[in-house]
C-alpha cells in the first residue's frame, strides 16, 4: 500500500510541475507576442486554439490582431446574418452592427441569425443578442439607424473595416466614399437569386474604391431587391460566409500592399455550384473618391453636396392620376361582374402561380413591354381586350401595376384602364387575408 501510495503521490506531482510549465509557457507566449494587456486568457486560450493552430493564421499573434481589431457591420440582414457569427466565432474584438430594420417573418429563410421569437425586433438588437451569448469577449456595438451622409462619419469613425452588407447601390457608394475618406478597407458582396459577388476595396488606401470599378450607377430599373427578385438563402449566406473569410485575412496581414491584386469573386449556385475570380483594374487616377483630383471629401458628403439619391436616381412609380386608380374595395365589386372587364395580373408567372385572384389574365411587365405597339399584338395575348375594354391592371404591391397602366393607355391606345391600388398584397390584407402572401 506504502509503496502505490507513493507512486500516486509522485505522479501528482509530475503532474502539477507539467501543469505549472505549461502555464508559464502561456504567459510567455502572451509576454512576447501580445503588447502590455494586449494578452489572452486562459479560456481564450480554449476557446480559439483550434483556430491558433492553423499555420497561416500567425497563432498567438494573429488571435491578438483579432483580438484588437474593429470592424463595422453595414447590414444585418441575407450577408451580414451569416458572416457576423464567424467574426465573433473567430474573436474579432469589437463588431459595430448598423441596420434600423426590424425582423420579419420573411427574412427568415434566410437571415439565420433571427428567428421566430424576434418577429418586430431590431436586426442589430437581434444580432446582438446572438454574438454575446456565442461569445462574450467580443464587444457588440449597435446603431439602430438608416445610414446616410449626415451620420456615416460618426459611426465610421475608430473602425479599422467596414463591411458592405446592404443592397442598393445608393448605400455602396456611399459606404465607399466614406471609406476611402477615412482610409478604411471595405469588403463588399451583393447576392440576388442563386449568385452572388464579392470583393475587396480601398485596400490600405490605395486599392480602388467601389466607383474606381463602377464610374456610374446602374439604371434604377434593373436594380431588384430580394423581395422583388427573390434569393436562394444558402447561396447568399455562401456569399455573407466569404465576407467573414475576407475580413479575417484582411486582419491577420495576409494581404500585403505588395500581393494584393484587385478581385471581382462571383459565386453561382444553380445549376452546379461555382467560384470565379476575375481580375480587377486597379485604383484609377481620374476616380473623383479616391483620384489623384477627388472631388468627394467629407465637407461635400456631409454637407449634401454629393447627392446620392440623384446620382443613382430612383424608380417613378406615381405615373397615375388618383381617377386612374382604383382601391380594392372597389376592385372587389368590380369581380362580381367581370363580363365586360379584363382583369391583367402583370406580376412575373411564377410569383402568379403562387397566389393570383380568379378570372385574371397574367401578362408579365416585362413580355408586356416587348410586344408590337399594336392593338393586335395585345390581342395575340389577351384575346378578349379592345380598345374599349375596360382593364383593370394589377401587381404585387400597386407599383408595376401603375407603368403597365401608363404603358397601355399611352402606347396601344386602351382608353379605360385603372390601376389596383396596393396591389394583390393589399386586396390580401383588407379583402382575403385567406390568400397566400410571400
Amino acid at each position: 500500500m506504502s509503496g502505490n501510495s507513493s507512486d500516486a503521490q509522485a505522479e501528482l506531482i509530475r503532474l502539477r510541475r507539467e501543469n505549472e510549465l505549461l502555464r508559464e509557457k502561456l504567459r510567455q507566449s502572451g509576454t512576447q507576442e501580445g503588447v502590455g494587456a494586449d494578452r489572452l486568457s486562459l479560456p481564450e486560450y480554449e476557446r480559439y486554439g483550434r483556430q491558433m493552430i492553423v499555420e497561416s493564421t500567425g497563432g498567438v499573434q494573429g488571435q491578438l490582431l483579432l483580438k484588437s481589431a474593429k470592424v463595422l457591420v453595414v447590414g444585418a440582414g441575407g450577408l451580414g446574418s451569416p458572416c457576423l457569427p464567424y467574426l465573433a466565432g473567430a474573436g474579432v474584438g469589437t463588431i459595430g452592427i448598423v441596420d434600423n430594420d426590424t425582423v420579419e417573418v420573411s427574412n427568415l429563410h434566410r437571415q439565420v441569425i433571427h428567428d421566430s421569437g424576434k418577429v418586430g425586433m431590431l436586426k442589430c438588437e437581434s444580432a446582438r443578442e446572438v454574438l454575446g451569448k456565442l461569445n462574450p469577449n467580443v464587444k457588440v456595438v449597435t446603431y439602430p439607424v438608416r445610414l446616410d451622409y449626415s451620420n456615416a462619419f460618426r459611426i465610421f469613425e475608430g473602425y479599422d473595416i467596414v463591411l458592405d452588407c446592404t443592397d442598393t447601390p445608393l448605400t455602396r457608394y456611399l459606404v465607399s466614399d466614406v471609406a476611402v475618406n477615412l482610409g478604411m478597407t471595405v469588403v463588399s458582396a451583393s447576392g440576388l437569386g442563386t449568385e452572388g459577388q464579392l470583393s475587396v476595396l480601398n485596400f490600405q488606401d490605395c486599392g480602388p474604391c467601389y466607383r474606381c470599378f463602377y464610374p456610374t450607377p446602374p439604371p434604377p430599373t434593373s436594380v431588384a431587391s430580394c423581395s422583388e427578385g427573390g434569393v436562394i438563402g444558402p447561396c447568399i449566406g455562401i456569399v455573407g460566409v466569404m465576407m467573414a473569410v475576407e475580413t479575417i485575412k484582411i486582419i491577420l496581414g495576409v494581404y500585403t500592399k505588395e500581393n494584393f491584386k484587385p478581385f471581382l469573386m462571383m459565386y453561382s449556385g444553380f445549376p452546379g455550384q461555382t467560384i470565379r475570380t476575375f481580375k480587377m483594374r486597379g485604383r484609377q487616377p481620374q476616380c473623383i473618391a479616391c483620384g489623384t483630383e477627388r472631388t468627394i471629401t467629407k465637407e461635400t458628403i456631409e454637407s449634401g453636396i454629393v447627392n446620392y439619391n440623384v446620382f443613382c436616381g430612383s424608380r417613378n412609380y406615381n405615373v397615375c392620376q388618383p381617377e386612374e386608380r382604383i382601391s380594392v374595395s372597389d376592385l372587389q365589386d368590380e369581380l362580381l361582374d367581370m363580363d365586360t372587364t379584363v382583369l391583367l395580373d402583370v406580376r412575373p408567372s411564377h410569383h402568379y402561380k403562387i397566389s393570383h385572384l380568379p378570372h385574371t389574365v397574367n401578362v408579365p411587365m416585362k413580355e408586356l413591354r416587348n410586344l408590337d405597339r399594336s392593338v393586335d399584338a395585345l390581342q395575340s395575348r389577351i384575346p378578349q381586350i379592345t380598345e374599349s375594354s375596360d382593364v383593370l391592371v394589377i401587381c404585387r404591391h400597386g407599383n408595376e401595376s401603375q407603368l403597365a397602366t401608363r404603358l397601355l393607355k399611352d402606347e396601344f391606345n386602351i382608353k379605360n384602364v385603372r390601376d389596383v391600388t396596393g396591389g394583390l398584397f393589399k386586396y390580401i390584407d383588407e379583402i382575403d387575408p385567406s390568400m397566400p402572401k410571400y
